[in-house]
């Protein structure tokens, strides 16, 4: 497959997956042997740890969204920067709601493979986001 038909098989996962929670299209969009080097050992391995992380990150995070900032693609490997967004609205990580919003930028290189997203990696500002949420001080906070 070309670069630019492995950007639009990425923009497809970003838009259908994760924007507007059509779990459906995971099927079409994602190998069945996906790889997530950015996740817990117990959910990197397979389209099930996809579809774990995804449903995990949708119940704490309803109205969640990326925004694509870029995107750039060589043989089959995409890169895209953007924003990642949503609202504090379920558990997330043993918290319950806060009700806060969060937006953060991200980068994830993804690894493209008969038509379909087969590797993952990512660079997140997680702290950022647990400030953001209350999870954790803001630095120089009285404790």
């Amino acid at each position: 497959m070309s670069a630019e038909e492995n950007k639009d098989i990425v923009r497809r996962l970003i838009e259908e997956v994760w924007n507007a929670h059509d779990h459906g299209a995971i099927d079409s969009l994602v190998a069945q042997d996906y790889f997530n080097h950015a996740a817990v050992a117990e959910h990197r391995r397979g389209i099930e740890g996809f579809r774990h992380i995804e449903r995990w990150l949708e119940a704490a995070f309803s109205d969640s969204r990326f925004d694509i900032e870029d995107i750039v693609a060589e043989g089959n490997m995409v890169v895209i920067r953007g924003t990642a967004s949503g609202t504090h609205d379920g558990e997330f990580m043993g918290n319950p709601p806060t009700g806060r919003r969060f937006s953060v930028e991200q980068m994830h290189w993804l690894r493209v493979a008969d038509g379909k997203v087969a590797e993952h990696w990512a660079v997140r500002d997680d702290m950022g986001h647990a400030r953001q949420l209350a999870l954790i001080p803001e630095p120089g906070a009285a404790r």
